[in-house]
């Protein structure tokens, strides 16, 4: 089956948010971009109820900078506040990943045609995507194009190994799960001459429960003209 693909992004400043930072307001980017923040930039590229995008790895292509800003955020009881946000400069990726169906949305079966996916999401890539993209944040304006990954020099390839502690990695949603819950996971990244090589999510062994979470999608009725007629009755 055809479902993997590659593609860069790039962008003037990332956030890729270190939860620990949070807890005074302030946010403070992580040095490596994190495994939902990637999946996350290939669902604004192109996205289905019937895949699920598993980010395989990703290459950091310019040095690792960092600049602080002086934000004025919203209070949750109005006005604003002072913080200071520490955002990623320049940043540049290499971006490998593959899809698999959702076995959790039985109704999309029909949906799972082999290679049709595969040439939407290229095109997609090609086009830079269906939806903004965005490094971690709103404010983090991302550009998506093809690539071929592995080509040009990137900052660290003749680094053998940078390690970095324990680090978000991404969250486990009802609907790709199969469980009422929401789950976050972390793992222990390490950065191989330039290059992460992401666990699977299953792999992840530290998690967090959330919240109870109960998944309610519309229902999907395809080109199934007499269930649009009973869904209009």
């Amino acid at each position: 089956m055809k479902n993997s693909v590659e593609f860069k992004v790039s962008g003037r400043m990332a956030l890729f948010t270190d939860p620990l930072s949070r807890i005074g307001g302030e946010k403070c980017s992580y040095h490596i971009p994190t495994y939902e923040a990637l999946k996350g930039i290939l669902k604004s590229v192109y996205w289905k109820p019937t895949i699920v995008w598993v980010i395989d790895k990703v290459r950091i292509m310019k040095p690792i900078q960092t600049q602080s800003r002086n934000i004025k955020p919203l209070n949750y009881g109005g006005g604003n506040t002072l913080a200071i946000y520490t955002y990623l400069e320049d940043v540049e990726y290499q971006v490998q990943a593959h899809f698999e169906w959702n076995k959790f949305r039985p109704d999309m079966k029909k949906d799972q045609i082999d290679g049709k996916h595969f040439s939407i999401a290229n095109r997609m890539i090609d086009k830079g995507g269906r939806q903004d993209i965005f490094l971690g944040t709103r404010e983090c304006q991302g550009y998506v194009e093809p690539c071929s990954f592995g080509e040009g020099d990137g900052a660290y390839d003749d680094i053998p190994e940078l390690s970095y502690g324990v680090m978000f990695h991404g969250f486990d949603y009802p609907d790709e799960t199969g469980v009422n819950e929401l789950h976050s996971r972390f793992w222990n990244p390490v950065v191989r001459n330039g290059v992460i090589g992401f666990i699977h999510p299953e792999e992840c062994s530290m998690r967090k429960l959330v919240r109870e979470m109960v998944p309610n999608p519309p229902l999907s009725v395809g080109l199934n003209e007499e269930a649009i007629q009973n869904e209009l009755d």
